[in-house]
């Protein structure tokens, strides 16, 4: 198997990329660069004017939004096997999100410029790159719909579901806490309760997901209203 088939490999569990046709797959691929990260280092920071996407092929990345200049926010993670980003073509500006390695990683960077390129053949790509951006967009809507209205507990198991791989997450419980507006002392306390629920067993800096089915009928958001 080649680099690119071992990463088409993996990127083909991404529901925007499994969706592409294969040729345009397969030139996406062989247009990016993989780049190794060190934990901590970053891949691009909020505000840069480049512009492209990132697909993770190993590790995880962190997603932070600065709220001034002394404050980011951790708002989420980039598992293995996610893609993100956007494009000026597609009607996005400078980057919106400071994207950095949550624990080593290697992150495949495709470049604008490399995008222009393939869509000189392949104009449907901005129509595909315009999807990603609006799954990206119905993500952060739920997750903020989910921390406005879902309770301290359930808004800890929801981002355990969302971030979970093959029920396991890999975590410091100081950045759950951080990413659903709780104390970390709050946080071990419900993490202790979905515990003794049966619900999740911890590890060191790990979290395995033990019922599946309960925990996402715990986290889910209650059905809307219809309107009388």
């Amino acid at each position: 198997m080649t680099n690119i088939d071992a990463i088409l490999s993996i990127l083909g569990r991404n529901r925007w990329f499994g969706g592409l046709p294969e040729r345009l797959g397969r030139r996406i691929v062989g247009a990016g660069t993989v780049v190794t990260l060190e934990p901590g280092q970053w891949v691009h920071s909020q505000g840069d004017p480049e512009a492209g996407l990132e697909a993770v092929i190993e590790g995880a990345l962190r997603l932070e939004v600065a709220l001034d200049a002394d404050r980011d926010v951790l708002i989420g993670f980039a598992r293995r096997g996610s893609i993100i980003g956007q494009t000026r073509r597609t009607g996005g500006g400078p980057r919106i999100l400071t994207t950095r390695a949550n624990y080593a990683a290697r992150v495949l960077v495709i470049g604008e410029p490399a995008l222009e390129r393939i869509a000189a053949d392949e104009p449907d790509l901005w129509r595909a790159v315009s999807g990603l951006v609006y799954e990206q967009l119905t993500t952060v809507t739920r997750i903020a719909a989910q921390t406005l209205a879902l309770p301290p507990r359930q808004r800890v198991a929801a981002r355990i579901g969302q971030l979970a791989e093959n029920g396991r997450l890999r975590i410091r419980q100081e950045d759950l806490a951080e990413m659903t507006g709780l104390s970390r002392k709050s946080v071990n306390g419900h993490l202790a309760a979905l515990e003794a629920a049966g619900l999740i067993t911890r590890h060191y800096a790990e979290i395995a997901i033990a019922n599946q089915t309960a925990l996402h009928m715990l986290s889910d958001l209650p059905p809307a209203r219809t309107p009388r």
